[in-house]
């Protein structure tokens, strides 16, 4: 058990917390408060209690973290640890003189790729339909190796603003912008829940692949990576409208790795399982959540933004050079069970 007197901060570990002598009643206290027991931590006992507050929706403010950490250090605030994201293992130079598109770079991981990318030595054109989280992430970039994009990407217009941003060279793209649905069952599912996401999820990575391949294809180079999901891969990890679109995001990534793989094309796609991004519907369809919440229980331990911006990266690295049409499960093993 660790010592009292061993500081905690916002980047312990919602487990480290549990544990300490001191933490671990306050947590607890907290949870009770919110109708919650530890048990409801399982699945992210490693990850830092600021995280789950950033994941939370406004549901643990940054106040509340603030004031936890003080009575967790006898009403003072220690000096807080360095950011894990910023500890993350890196492949210095890796992207040197590599243009690489991210979509959905403010927030989650989209921001981690960004974040990594820029630190292995590369330029991003980092796109995201709120320029606050844009500005957020530029806030951290030292340099000029950042172009930030506001843009819809299921509209043709933003689509080309973010080819042009690039300059004419893209050597990378990583689509990762999307969104959840309700965990509507078909039955229950509403026409505005199924349209909203499939054009997010399946027309704006149609739109920009369509674009970029056209500009890969005549340099005879690129990696592209989407982001599909464990629901892309069984039936029982969202709802209907989530589930089919993932699934489609599977069909754009084989048929591209076909397509382009022998004009020097590489087109990947990763399958994440739970990761700290703060991303959950706003309301949950009652027949489909009721039948999902079995499976829910099963999820491995929740991921970093970082740990999947790990997976992403090598895809796009040249370090993947051998790989073409894979669909990686990066889930903790979530896809075997």
């Amino acid at each position: 058990m660790p010592d009292a007197s061993e500081p905690l901060t916002a980047t312990s570990s919602a487990g480290q917390w549990l544990e300490h002598p001191v933490g671990g009643p306050l947590l607890r206290e907290l949870l009770a408060q919110a109708g919650m027991d530890e048990s409801a931590l399982t699945p992210a006992l490693g990850l830092p209690l600021q995280t789950l507050a950033d994941m939370s929706q406004g549901q643990m403010p940054q106040s509340v973290v603030d004031e936890l950490v003080m009575a967790a250090n006898g009403g003072t605030m220690p000096e807080f640890a360095v950011d894990p994201s910023l500890l993350a293992p890196t492949v210095p130079g890796r992207f040197a003189d590599r243009t690489v598109i991210v979509t959905g770079a403010g927030s989650g991981i989209g921001r981690a790729v960004a974040s990594r990318i820029l630190r292995e030595g590369g330029r991003v054109i980092g796109v995201d339909i709120n320029a606050n989280g844009l500005q957020g992430l530029a806030e951290h970039v030292i340099g000029e190796q950042l172009v930030t994009v506001t843009a819809d990407l299921t509209k043709a217009d933003d689509v080309a603003r973010v080819v042009a941003a690039a300059s004419g060279v893209i050597d990378g793209l990583a689509n990762i912008a999307g969104i959840v649905d309700d965990f509507s069952a078909i039955h229950e599912a509403s026409d505005a829940v199924w349209h909203r996401v499939f054009s997010v999820n399946v027309d704006g990575i149609f739109l920009l692949s369509r674009e970029v391949a056209a500009v890969m294809l005549a340099a005879g180079r690129g990696a592209i990576v989407n982001i599909t999901s464990e629901a892309g891969l069984r039936g029982n990890a969202a709802g209907v409208a989530y589930t089919a679109s993932k699934h489609a995001v599977i069909g754009i990534s084989r048929s591209m790795a076909c397509m382009y793989g022998a004009s020097g094309i590489r087109t990947n796609a990763v399958a994440p399982g739970g990761v700290a991004t703060g991303m959950a519907p706003s309301a949950y369809a009652p027949f489909g959540t009721q039948r999902l919440n079995p499976y829910m229980q099963l999820i491995t331990p929740v991921a970093t933004a970082e740990q999947l911006a790990a997976s992403i990266t090598f895809l796009l690295s040249d370090d993947a050079v051998n790989i073409n049409g894979a669909i990686l499960p990066s889930d903790g093993g979530w896809s075997v069970q």
